[in-house]
């Protein structure tokens, strides 16, 4: 006979979401985390059994959903405007320099 001991442990996180229009849910967001440990026979130093354990957090999640500003919107679009041409730039930086330094490499005969 093989004596197990499982335990539970359930962290329970209060929610409220707010929808753009202003309604709100009420809800929980739950988190589980398990330990199983098997007994060995002949050992009596542990009780066999499966355990549960709640946590309630006194803390409370709140959601709220809001538009973006227009202009919040125009900034990262210019944000990764300027990302992908500054990062085209190296890349050509990087082209433009390097076939240069090969053109060189073959006039001067290093590179056959």
């Amino acid at each position: 006979m093989v004596l197990n001991k499982d335990s539970k442990l359930q962290l329970v996180v209060p929610t409220v979401y707010t929808d753009i229009r202003g309604h709100k849910i009420l809800s929980n967001q739950f988190s589980v985390t398990e330990h199983f440990k098997a007994a060995e026979i002949g050992l009596t130093r542990s009780l066999p059994g499966v355990f549960f354990f709640y946590d309630l957090s006194p803390i409370k999640v709140q959601f709220t959903e809001q538009r973006t500003p227009f202009l919040h919107f125009l900034t990262n679009v210019c944000a990764i405007v300027g990302g992908v041409f500054t990062v085209s730039g190296i890349i050509d930086s990087f082209v433009y320099h390097g076939h240069r330094a090969i053109k060189k490499k073959i006039e001067i005969g290093k590179l056959s």
